[in-house]
């Protein structure tokens, strides 16, 4: 840091294992990519190629391969995985993400229908070489999943070896966890958390009264994902209390 303070929290360091911060780059040049490490790549430790940009974005390999090159996974978005998937190309998305030496994996159904058996053998198979992190909840705001649903879900696809569990909120967070108006259920994320550990949810939190909401509950280590690449700055100053919005948090009085 730049200066000392006291009463800071302590943030797990990177490599982190929780405490994580998912980035969502949507199309970035290879020169934003740049600009944005040059401020950001500490405070970040995945970078997730939105749905299907990868497919459409220029310089994919070399704008992977700087994020590689800074230490940061990279993975493509499950929309991707679910658009190999229902044309039957399972086996070339798996191709093309070693031809790209992508070790990170998204394993979802928000946009299709699997089988839950089914896409836990997904996990499976892909959790013999790649970490994985599988989504749970959909895409569809009229698809309301009961909580104990979602801890049945969540709970089978860590068995089947996904490292962490996404909590589907899309880009614009509104749905999944959340109600289309934005505001976090908490009936469901308190109950999903009496039986799903912590450190291994990652909570897709795209709007700000929703990244206040998890560091409120659960502290600055918390798993925040859907950041975008300008809002990583804002967002690490508001897990350390260093932002209105969580100035009191950390403070003895």
């Amino acid at each position: 840091m730049n200066f000392h303070l006291t009463q800071i929290p302590e943030r797990t360091l990177k490599p982190r294992k929780h405490g994580l911060t998912m980035v969502m780059d949507k199309g970035l040049s290879f020169g934003e990519a740049e600009n944005f490490l040059s401020v950001s790549e500490p405070h970040t430790d995945i970078i997730k190629l939105g749905f299907g940009t990868s497919f459409v974005t220029p310089n994919l390999r070399k704008k992977i391969e700087l994020y590689q090159s800074h230490n940061i996974p990279v993975y493509f978005g499950g929309t991707l995985f679910e658009a190999f998937v229902i044309r039957n190309q399972f086996d070339d998305y798996i191709a093309m993400c070693k031809d790209y030496n992508i070790d990170m994996i998204e394993v979802s159904d928000g946009s299709i229908e699997i089988p839950h058996a089914e896409k836990c053998g997904y996990i499976e198979k892909i959790a013999k070489y790649a970490t994985v992190l599988s989504e749970v909840g959909s895409k569809d705001a009229a698809h309301i999943i009961p909580p104990y649903k979602w801890i049945e879900l969540m709970s089978a696809e860590l068995s089947a070896g996904s490292s962490y569990v996404i909590a589907e909120a899309r880009e614009a967070g509104n749905v999944g966890i959340y109600r289309g108006s934005g505001e976090v259920r908490e009936g469901l994320v308190q109950e999903i958390l009496t039986k799903i550990p912590v450190e291994q949810i990652l909570w897709e939190a795209p709007q700000k009264a929703q990244q206040l909401y998890f560091l409120e509950l659960v502290g600055c280590n918390v798993n925040l994902g859907n950041i975008a690449p300008n809002e990583v700055i804002p967002l690490e100053a508001m897990r350390i209390g260093l932002r209105g919005d969580t100035f009191d948090l950390y403070l003895n009085k």
